[in-house]
């Protein structure tokens, strides 16, 4: 049980670490110009934002152990569109003028694996939750 804990815990800090980071570069790279380039692959302007925001508060969350199964689940969703939409067509590992989906399929199945499993060592959540858990069986 603890091994498989351990191995959760570093997927998830991973996870939320290289999410943080795509969301950050988002917003200074120019929210703005990923908004455009969201338009013009066939995408609501808009999701820019709302991608970029589930990656850098989700990234936060997942470091810190916080709604790890529905976060896993919102980056899944993201993951499995950014596959259809922008990098299927390139191939496994590219064709050479942009990278292939190898990276986003290996983020796609941290995602489902934490989104199905959860993540409870270290976590915020497992924290506030056994202590509520606690304090009920203290005072009944």
């Amino acid at each position: 049980m603890m091994k498989n804990e351990i191995g959760a815990l570093i997927l998830r800090v991973t996870l939320g670490i290289i999410f943080f980071v795509h969301g950050l570069m988002k917003f200074q790279g120019g929210i703005e110009n990923v908004a455009g380039w969201f338009s013009s692959i066939g995408l609501p302007g808009f999701m820019a934002y709302v991608v970029a925001i589930i990656e850098l508060v989700g990234g936060i969350a997942l470091i810190l152990g916080l709604g790890t199964r529905i976060v896993s689940a919102l980056l899944a969703i993201i993951m499995v569109v950014a596959i259809l939409k922008v990098k299927l067509s390139a191939g496994f590992l590219g064709n050479g003028e942009s990278a292939g989906y190898e990276f986003d399929l290996a983020l796609l199945a941290m995602s489902v694996y934490l989104g199905l499993s959860g993540s409870k060592l270290f976590a915020v959540d497992d924290m506030i939750f056994n202590k509520e858990k606690t304090e009920l069986k203290e005072t009944a």
